[in-house]
């Protein structure tokens, strides 16, 4: 590993086994790694859990961008979940 990296995952700091127990559904609907720790870290385990939020919130999260954003709107609309 790279000890001068500026990104955590490869300095080693990051637990990918702890996201990798969690992280399923949004691995499921393609979300990027860094979108699916930041969704993690929100404490953001399901679809249905979104609702709970504004678009606004869910789009200030790490790793969330232009990307992810379409991928989540399908997956909110494919079950009935709307932002808050």
């Amino acid at each position: 590993m790279n000890s001068d990296s500026n990104c955590e995952v490869t300095r080693g700091e990051v637990d990918l086994d702890f996201y990798a127990k969690r992280d399923g559904v949004w691995k499921a609907i393609g979300l990027s790694a860094p979108a699916r720790r930041g969704l993690v870290n929100a404490k953001i385990f399901k679809v249905s859990d979104l609702g709970r939020y504004t678009k606004a919130q869910i789009e200030s999260l790490h790793g969330i961008g232009p990307t992810s954003l379409p991928k989540l709107d399908k997956a909110m609309k494919s079950e009935g979940v709307e932002f808050k």
